[in-house]
């Protein structure tokens, strides 16, 4: 692990899991079919995505498809529609065998690439349609955004958006309703307290997501920093960084890192992440089609060298396992929780010509001990699976997480602070082993 910074380059442009980091990409075109004959056509956007595919995907042999003949029948056949060249597109990248190499129409792409920004423009509130009056209800409005510098509230019923009533409204078309461009306005009409009603207009802001959640927590005579990680968004590692400070800065005597459910997300932020918690020791090596074996490890910046319990189960995965897998590799936190899902797998996305999207499989990933982890997954330390119960409680009800009620985390705490008991304490102040 002594090459540390040639990933730099690979990383800022990938993603492990949900969520992408874009890149822009050229359309190229082959020597039989020039660009003034497929400008303005859905080809354009064809034979752009089958040349990134054809110089970057991971399989050299393509899963024995025979890629040079994918492009003629993607290229030889007349579409009506761009519709048309999308699933015919589809319908060749899924020969390959990969669920993660994928197109994505405009719209797909700009989802993901807000959900990868972890920023999206509207008023800041997360909803949900309450089960007993199916109600459109504000679970919580979001931090420094309009609708909390608004006043609106937890528990208020939103009854009308821009006019239109939302009786009968999921929450995915109310969103739709309440975002919108920065600057532009929205009108909502809210029930407070079962009668009062009144208006509220806001002015719609570029806002950022809380991907990392935390609170200080007692186990016993043992102070806990309790961590929940749900995305590696561009704004997790900062995120992340404020909540180890914040909760050093509460004397905490160790931590639980929470990365259930935690389907991935962008490359760069795993690594900026894992170094918060080790000083030393590598953290992940890839390995592209032609062999190139890139190796990154940690850079002496860990902010803590307190006690770490990291919980994970089957829906961790991609980043969270490269996380997890450094952490455990390393010797630095005890994994409590269920197998993890298992994608060893990198991705890079590229911005098409006409706004489309292309994720592309570009590396398998190992862990530092050079355990390839696909469809296997990461095996606690410690494993203890909730029942199919005792996961719907937990998802029907979200506070419950990180709780007495959660069996998980209960016995991740008491591991935890099993392990700051087991170790001896400084006679001066037990803050002498935290890096500032």
């Amino acid at each position: 692990m002594n090459r540390p910074s040639k990933l730099l380059s690979l990383s800022k442009l990938s993603l492990c899991g949900g969520a992408i980091a874009a890149t822009a990409a050229a359309s190229l075109f082959g020597p039989s079919l020039g660009r003034a004959a497929l400008q303005d056509s859905p080809k354009a956007v064809l034979d752009e995505a089958w040349q990134i595919v054809n110089r970057d995907y991971v399989d050299g042999k393509f899963n024995n498809v025979n890629w040079q003949s994918a492009r003629q029948t993607l290229l030889n056949k007349n579409y009506t529609s761009r519709q048309q060249a999308y699933d015919a597109l589809r319908k060749e990248l899924e020969k390959l065998g990969d669920p993660y190499t994928r197109f994505m129409d405009p719209k797909q792409y700009e989802a993901l690439s807000n959900q990868t920004s972890g920023e999206l423009s509207g008023v800041g509130i997360r909803l949900e349609v309450d089960e007993q009056t199916n109600n459109l209800t504000v679970v919580e409005p979001i931090e420094n955004s309009p609708a909390i510098k608004a006043g609106i509230q937890s528990g208020d019923h939103i009854l009308a958006i821009n006019g239109k009533p939302t009786k009968g409204m999921s929450v995915e078309d109310a969103s739709n309703l309440i975002r919108g461009d920065v600057g532009t306005k929205v009108s909502l009409e809210i029930r407070r307290d079962g009668n009062k009603k009144f208006s509220v207009s806001l002015t719609r802001a570029r806002i950022e997501l809380p991907t990392v959640r935390y609170s200080l927590k007692q186990q016993g005579n043992s102070r806990i920093g309790y961590i929940r990680l749900n995305e590696f968004s561009a704004h997790a590692s900062e995120q992340m960084r404020r909540a180890i400070k914040d909760l050093i800065g509460q004397n905490v005597d160790g931590f639980v890192l929470d990365l259930r459910s935690n389907p991935g997300g962008l490359l760069q932020a795993s690594i900026e992440i894992t170094r918060m918690w080790i000083d030393q020791g590598a953290i992940v090596r890839t390995v592209d089609r032609r062999g190139k074996d890139e190796e990154i490890a940690a850079n002496q910046t860990a902010l803590t060298k307190l006690p770490l319990v990291v919980l994970v189960d089957s829906n961790s995965a991609s980043s969270s396992e490269i996380l997890t897998g450094a952490l455990k590799d390393n010797g630095r936190a005890t994994i409590v929780g269920s197998q993890t899902f298992g994608k060893a797998l990198v991705q890079s996305v590229h911005n098409l010509a006409d706004g489309s999207g292309l994720a592309v499989t570009i590396a398998h990933y190992y862990t530092p001990s050079g355990t390839d982890i696909s469809h296997k997954g990461i095996a606690p330390d410690i494993k203890i699976d909730l029942t199919d119960p005792e996961k719907q409680k937990l998802a029907s009800n979200p506070k419950m997480i990180g709780s007495s009620q959660d069996a998980q985390y209960v016995r991740a705490a008491m591991e935890l602070e099993k392990i700051i008991l087991a170790q001896p304490r400084p006679s001066i102040n037990k803050r002498a082993s935290v890096s500032q």
